[in-house]
């Protein structure tokens, strides 16, 4: 099976096809990448988020980033404010800032509420002060679906994107995929099988910098989330799935499925795990 392999937003990808992805389409989808991250980049000095940090404004995002926006709307309002796309200053607090200093300076620092500071229309953002967005929580899949939709729109319609934890399965035939222990890599904690629909894991074993420090952290308070430390979310897109697996780190999914359609796994630090009634696959114990 043809396979791409590259680095892109501080992470690894492979995106196999069932027909090979000639050189112009390539070209295309790390053209697209590349304006993801000059756009959504913490740490880019030349990146929009960067340039949204520096005063208030109205700012224009690409016309798609309304599909972001409108879920970190409903993630905000399911969690109560526990995911945010304004935690950039909290992580730079925590030292996970643009120089990857990975000292902490002080005290949590809870995000500015999404609503007080930020008025939408759209794709285009009116800030009324200085605000640093991160995406983390839901933007690599945002990207996942925006390559997919690129091979789909290139006649390449079969295809596996797996953006380090994110996946993204298009195509008739069914796929399997294992759920990776948080505490050993080399075992599953159970398996899935998914046709036309995404996956993604989030963990807090990831982007690990200090005693108790990592990059999922509750909005509200500025700290990184403790009793959960592994999530997984099943859905019909990758960016769904990203921000919802985020989302079960911080709600009951009993909640957050009165608003998304999703199936899920969630293990807390005691390593007992739960998961959906309706989950397309097993656990192993």
């Amino acid at each position: 099976m043809p396979s791409l392999r590259f680095s892109a937003i501080g992470t690894d990808w492979q995106v196999d096809t069932l027909l090979p992805v000639d050189a112009d389409l390539e070209a295309r989808l790390h053209s697209r990448i590349d304006e993801f991250d000059r756009t959504y980049s913490r740490f880019r000095g030349d990146s929009l988020v960067s340039t949204v940090a520096e005063a208030p404004g109205r700012y224009r995002f690409p016309d798609d980033a309304s599909r972001l926006f409108d879920l970190y709307d409903g993630l905000f309002d399911s969690t109560d404010g526990a995911v945010t796309p304004l935690v950039g200053r909290a992580l730079e607090q925590l030292g996970y800032d643009a120089r990857y200093s990975l000292t902490r300076r002080g005290p949590g620092m809870p995000a500015p509420r999404w609503a007080d500071e930020v008025a939408r229309e759209g794709s285009t953002l009116v800030t009324r002060s200085p605000v640093l967005i991160d995406v983390g929580a839901a933007g690599k899949g945002y990207l996942v679906d925006l390559v997919g939709e690129l091979l789909h729109e290139g006649g390449v319609d079969a295809f596996l994107i797996d953006a380090s934890g994110d996946l993204l399965v298009s195509g008739p035939e069914p796929t399997g995929v294992g759920l990776e222990h948080p505490f050993d890599p080399s075992m599953a904690i159970g398996e899935v099988t998914l046709t036309n629909r995404s996956i993604c894991a989030s963990g807090s074993n990831r982007r690990v910098w200090g005693e108790g420090l990592h990059h999922i952290l509750d909005g509200r308070t500025g700290e990184p989330t403790r009793d959960v430390i592994a999530t997984w979310a099943i859905a019909d897109s990758a960016l769904l799935a990203d921000g919802l697996a985020t989302a079960l780190f911080f709600a009951d999914p009993t909640e957050l499925a009165r608003t998304f359609d999703f199936e899920w796994v969630r293990m807390f630090s005691t390593g007992v795990a739960e998961r959906s009634v309706d989950l397309p696959g097993r656990l192993f114990s």
